[in-house]
């Protein structure tokens, strides 16, 4: 359905904030990465006053990984979840496995690499819900595609975790659409989402094929960074000034400050329903990206924005 001033559809959503992506689970609309949790220098009562204000805002989907912090980040919350018992069923953990980092906890590794064997994601799977002190994680994904890769025992593991209660909903991380159906040729349970990087700097997945095949399948996939990692408000390059001048004449058009709403603007305003990973611990920058969720953008205005990144015309 268009509007005069907006071009998204309008969707089937839970609450003003939540989306589907199952009969009997969803996400909401901004999902807080937590990522850097080491590094906002909280104490557990400040980090459970914080994540309180961001369900309050109706951030509720929190985003995490085994390797986060030095496999460290999980107990973070976890410690949170702990001290704050009332939190744990207000919020949806996402967690992610399959990269070993070199890192002190695990002297004996030499190399990074991916494992996708049943036993490692078995182990990865139980070690996060010791982490997070919790009985069970609400969506598990994959983190990365490998080289080395058995799906028939990755669904395996999936199918056991689901069995055993500890697992409910399990999806992926930054495959292409023919790994991503490769997968769900073998699992048991349709994966229901996959996190990948997008931004007004990042088109990869808009030429890869994968933004298609999100709205092909109803996928709702989520965008990791999706401030560029600060190269689009603090570029450093020759792409970067570029994009920021046109993020800036369409915030001016739309009367919006700070200039990172309409960054998230961009991405929520796309009919893939894209959900923007925003991972800070300053509550200023999530209400801009709650904030973000009203503004509509005309299409040519979201089109000088991807165009600015092509940094050409349109074939």
């Amino acid at each position: 359905m268009y509007k005069d001033r907006q071009f998204c559809r309008i969707y089937q959503i839970e609450s003003m904030n939540k989306v589907i992506l199952t009969n009997n689970f969803g996400l909401s609309r901004i999902v807080h990465g937590q990522m850097r949790m080491g590094d906002w220098k909280m104490s557990v009562r400040e980090l459970s006053f914080f994540l309180e204000e961001l369900v309050e805002l109706g951030v509720t989907s929190f985003d995490h990984a085994d390797i986060y912090g030095n496999y460290s980040c999980e107990a973070m919350l976890g410690e949170v979840l702990t001290q704050n018992q009332t939190l744990r069923n207000k919020i949806e953990i996402i967690t992610k496995c399959g990269i070993k980092l070199v890192s002190n906890k695990f002297p004996d590794r030499k190399i990074k690499y991916y494992d996708y064997s049943y036993e490692h994601i078995i182990t990865s799977a139980n070690n996060s819900l010791k982490n997070f002190r919790t009985d069970h994680i609400d969506l598990f994904l994959l983190h990365r595609p490998a080289p080395f890769f058995d799906p028939e025992a990755a669904a395996k593991a999936m199918s056991q975790l689901k069995k055993e209660g500890k697992v409910l909903h399990f999806g992926v991380s930054n495959f292409t659409p023919g790994q991503y159906e490769m997968l769900s040729k073998f699992t048991e349970e349709k994966l229901v989402t996959n996190q990948v990087e997008i931004s007004p700097y990042h088109l990869e997945h808009f030429e890869n094929g994968n933004i298609d095949f999100f709205l092909k399948e109803n996928i709702k996939p989520m965008a990791w960074s999706p401030l560029a990692a600060g190269k689009l408000l603090n570029p450093h390059d020759d792409k970067g000034p570029r994009i920021l001048r046109a993020i800036s004449q369409v915030a001016e058009e739309l009367n919006v400050s700070p200039v990172d709403k309409v960054i998230y603007a961009w991405l929520l305003n796309h009919p893939a329903i894209i959900l923007p990973v925003v991972g800070t611990g300053k509550i200023d920058r999530i209400k801009s990206a709650v904030d973000a969720l009203e503004i509509n953008m005309t299409l040519e205005q979201w089109y000088k924005i991807y165009i600015a990144v092509l940094g050409k015309e349109l074939p």
